[in-house]
């Protein structure tokens, strides 16, 4: 990385949401995160409220001062059992597209993790995204919405897009592929339903890369991004068994602990914040539903 603290002379300014997935996966999740919440480098999570290390970690996350991260419900539609082994995504994409979903079940799926959440966090989520990315699918997109609608009429937590920044030939394959299974029809749905959301998502890549290479794809992606964006991450501690991007996550939590919340890259001067104060919250009304 070669980030570096704002200089005099500093050109255009931006604030950037760091987002770190997968809080409760894993112990060294955990501890990743919410060390580089502490250091500013991260300014929200997203929490798998199924996974072992879920309730321990909810804990510690939940006494930290909330406007220092949001921190958000990581909907997981492919868990397994509560380790991290997954489930092929591909039958869940396909039952998606051919409108063949129990809607009845996902519905309940949503409800379900979301009181998790609130039992856990005595808050609602400040944020809803999917764990990879199904927040986003036909049939998933709308009962979410109708969940975060029910539930918290007056200030409903904000959704994160899939919408990729920069010119369209520039964008990865795996982006754009990401972005088109569902990314317009959710953006199309939070219009129509006043859900706050962000604008552009980065971040994604392969995995495959080794540190330096994470290092300055971060870089790039510091650079590129502006107000309204997330930078998704996902840092760990150590890599654990089953975790098929365990390495990645280890190298990602090496390059994020040398970022600070505010920084000169290039000619931009980027500030890291919550994506939650710079978008417009109404206020709560008495008796609207912000907890379980």
């Amino acid at each position: 990385m070669n980030a570096r603290t704002p200089s005099t002379g500093a050109g255009e300014v931006r604030t950037l949401c760091v987002c770190a997935d997968d809080f409760g996966l894993s112990e060294g999740i955990n501890q990743a995160v919410l060390a580089l919440i502490e250091r500013g480098a991260v300014t929200a999570t997203s929490c798998m409220v199924l996974r072992s290390a879920w309730l321990p970690g909810a804990r510690r996350l939940r006494v930290l001062p909330a406007e220092q991260a949001d921190v958000g419900l990581h909907l997981d539609l492919t868990a397994v059992d509560p380790s991290p082994a997954e489930a092929a995504l591909r039958g869940l994409v396909l039952r998606s597209f051919a409108r063949r979903l129990d809607l009845a079940a996902v519905r309940a799926a949503i409800d379900a993790q979301l009181d998790s959440f609130e039992q856990a966090m005595d808050r609602a989520p400040a944020h809803v995204d999917g764990h990879r990315h199904v927040h986003q699918l036909p049939g998933v997109r709308e009962q979410l919405a109708e969940a975060l609608a029910a539930r918290y009429p007056a200030a409903p937590p904000w959704l994160r897009s899939t919408r990729p920044a920069g010119p369209p030939m520039s964008v990865p394959a795996k982006q754009r592929l990401i972005h088109a299974l569902g990314g317009s029809g959710l953006e199309a749905l939070a219009r129509r339903r006043g859900l706050p959301m962000s604008r552009h998502l980065l971040g994604v890549y392969g995995f495959g890369a080794g540190g330096s290479a994470y290092g300055h794809r971060l870089q790039a992606w510091l650079a590129q991004g502006g107000d309204g964006d997330v930078l998704m991450c996902h840092p760990s501690m150590w890599a654990v068994d089953g975790d098929a991007v365990g390495e990645a996550r280890v190298q990602e939590r090496s390059a994020l602990a040398l970022l600070k919340p505010s920084m000169q890259v290039a000619d931009v001067q980027v500030h890291l914040r919550p994506l939650s104060q710079t978008l417009f919250r109404a206020r709560p009304r008495p008796g609207d539903r912000t907890t379980a």
